[in-house]
């Protein structure tokens, strides 16, 4: 049994089917998605049809991402959704691919699909928020600016010692960055570069691109100094 967690998707549904061929997910597997399914990309609408018809097939824990936030804020407040829909939040792109200029055509599925997302999960070596974690806190106790805003610096190592594993912070380079004790895999995907997969237990990394590029390594290539 593998857990696979995969960054930052942002739409970029071809990325995101490439990568589930090309790391062959099957039954037995865990995928951690860590949020962030829509805006930027090109078919945000496709990802979430995608992972829910992934969901039956092998278990997929899905994370709530600051985007989903924005998305689920912009259905009650028009200021809100006039922000989201900004080219810098990318909601306009979400909506262009559901054909619509109102949140009203989302189908109820797919709302129950980012409702039910997860703040974090937890594994007995590892675990995976959105964005971050304070390093002294529970899991359970991290407030939301924290799980699903706070930018990936100099990480120090959480007090359950376990590996976290997080996307938020978009690594230009395309590359993860790795300081041991944290790994980022937001690579950027929505941006021209790489969508990220990581199996924590061997630590191969799969990468796919929108343009159906393909590339793996491991994730202790990029073991920074």
């Amino acid at each position: 049994m593998r857990t696979i967690a995969i960054g930052d998707i942002h739409g970029c549904r071809a990325a995101l089917e490439a990568l589930a061929e090309y790391a062959e997910f099957s039954e037995g597997d865990i995928i951690v998605t860590l949020g962030d399914y829509v805006d930027r990309g090109p078919d945000s609408k496709g990802v979430i049809d995608f992972l829910l018809e992934l969901r039956t097939r092998v278990k997929v824990v899905s994370l709530m991402g600051n985007h989903e936030i924005l998305m689920l804020a912009a259905r009650g407040s028009e200021q809100a959704f006039v922000n989201w829909e900004e080219d810098r939040v990318g909601g306009g792109d979400t909506l262009k691919s559901y054909g619509t200029d109102k949140l009203s055509a989302v189908p109820e599925e797919h709302w129950q699909f980012i409702e039910g997302a997860l703040p974090f999960y937890e594994m007995e070596t590892h675990f995976f928020v959105h964005a971050n974690a304070a390093s002294h806190l529970p899991l359970e106790d991290q407030d939301e600016f924290m799980l699903f805003w706070e930018r990936f610096r100099k990480v120090p190592p959480h007090r359950n010692g376990k590996v976290m594993v997080c996307g938020h912070t978009s690594q230009e380079s395309g590359e993860p960055v790795n300081l041991g004790h944290a790994i980022c895999i937001d690579t950027l995907a929505c941006g021209g570069q790489w969508l990220t997969a990581l199996d924590v237990g061997s630590g191969t990394c799969w990468q796919c691109n929108e343009e159906g590029a393909r590339r793996e390594n491991n994730i202790s290539a990029y073991l920074a100094d």
